[in-house]
Order: structure tokens, then sequence, then C-alpha cells
């Protein structure tokens, strides 16, 4: 490389503020000092005042420029000390019931005891399909009544062992 590059315009004290004046770069910037050079804090020092020391901004705050003030708003920052809200959330879990072949603990809707359902089976229409395309294969002699005996292809009924209502039927189709 051929040189050094050119001056940085804020160089040398031209026209570049002072720590804590309007418009000084903050620490970590070009053009600001560190610590233990003049101008910066001392060590262990907060680099900024803190709220309620001398040079925090106590307010009215200056209206931001392109901002229009909002009626029925407090203008600026408002601290309530003692005053504390916590909204807590609760989730919404939806339960849905699914009724098939095992017994459900549910709600009976007649005697509205909270019970584990009774299961029985009944004839339906998978079981009568069966039995259809067993004949059209050539199981005519008997064979094609399996299927009423065979609890899989039946519909299950869940009955309430309270009150001995059908609470649901779950159908194969």
């Amino acid at each position: 490389m051929s040189g050094a590059p050119p001056p940085y315009p804020g160089e040398k004290g031209a026209g570049v503020p002072a720590y804590g004046q309007p418009g000084a770069p903050a620490y970590g910037q070009p053009g600001a000092p560190a610590y233990g050079q003049p101008g910066a804090p001392a060590y262990g020092q907060p680099a900024y005042p803190q709220y309620g020391q001398p040079g925090y901004p106590q307010g009215p705050y200056p209206q931001q420029p392109g901002y229009a003030p909002q009626p029925g708003y407090p203008q600026g920052p408002q601290i309530h000390q003692g005053q504390t809200t916590v909204v807590v959330a609760q989730p919404t879990v939806a339960v849905v019931q699914q009724f098939r072949e095992s017994p459900v603990h549910t709600r009976c809707p007649h005697c509205q005891a909270d019970v584990v359902t009774g299961t029985m089976y009944e004839t339906g229409t998978f079981a009568w399909i069966i039995c259809v395309v067993l004949c059209l294969v050539g199981c005519s002699l008997g064979c094609c009544l399996i299927p009423f005996c065979v609890d899989g292809c039946k519909d299950v009924v869940h009955i309430c062992p309270g009150c001995h209502q059908q609470i649901a039927r779950w159908s194969r189709i």
C-alpha cells in the first residue's frame, strides 16, 4: 500500500465536542476517550448519569420530530413505584374425546358422572360389506358369516356403566 489514509475530519480537536457534551462520541466509537483518559469517568463509576442523579433528564421530554402527541396518553415515560402488575396467561386446552375400540374416561351427558365407558360390539355396515365380498369370492357355504362373529368387524358402542345409556358409537366405516 502506498502511504497512510487521509486524516479523519474530527481529529486534532477540530469540531469534536468533549465527552459529556451533546454530539460527543460514545464509548467504543472512534474519537471517544478511553478509561483513564481526560474526560472519561474513573474506573467503577458509571459512564452516564443514573436515574435520580444530577444530570439525568427529568422531563418534560421534548417532542420527537415526526411524531404528533397522542391525546389521552401521557407524554414521556411514567414511573410508578410500588405498583406491580403481573399478567399470567393460561393456555386453553381443548380435549377431544376419541371414542374407538378402547374404553374412554369421559363425562356422561345423561347422568353427568365422570366414568370410564363400557364397550360392547354390534353388527354394523362393515360386517355386512365383508359378508357380501366373501359371498362374491365364493365363500357362500357359511364362511361368509364369519364377520358377524369377529369383534374386529363390528361397530363399538360406548355406554355409561352408571345409567346404562349410550354415550357414543364408533363405526368402522
